[in-house]
């Protein structure tokens, strides 16, 4: 893993617990001093991330956990999102733009991700999702 383990939250799979993601990216926002834009994807993105590790990769069951490790340099901040599933092919996720998906409640997630995270890459057949944002 690229990130440090001496810096993560780690959290059980309920609903309740995306307050603590939204915390920590504040506190972490705060902390480098991040745009207003950037701290919109950062949340976006992050809590998207998080809602794919509770409800698809651990299937909302509140006794597997979710962790999230963080690591900073002068030019980025970086995120991985790890949940207890066996993963997905992140490779083939349907475009949720088109006409057929567009009214569909979910699918949005990874999508979102791409376009708010300057580099999304996964790890672990997909059960580990890396966010990196670029800082300049």
């Amino acid at each position: 893993m690229v990130l440090s383990e001496n810096q993560k939250l780690r959290l059980t799979s309920r609903a309740e617990n995306i307050i603590l993601v939204e915390r920590m990216v504040e506190d972490v926002c705060d902390l480098y001093n991040v745009s207003q834009d950037m701290f919109g994807n950062i949340l976006i993105a992050l809590t998207e991330g998080v809602n794919n590790a509770i409800y698809h990769g651990n299937k909302a069951n509140p006794n597997k956990y979710i962790e999230i490790y963080f690591k900073a340099t002068s030019e980025q901040l970086k995120f991985a999102i790890k949940d207890e599933g066996s993963g997905f092919d992140y490779n083939n996720v349907p475009d949720p733009t088109r006409p057929e998906k567009v009214e569909e409640p979910d699918g949005r997630g990874v999508f979102l991700m791409r376009k708010l995270a300057n580099k999304v890459s996964f790890e672990d057949n997909g059960a580990t999702v890396i966010l990196e944002f670029d800082l300049k």
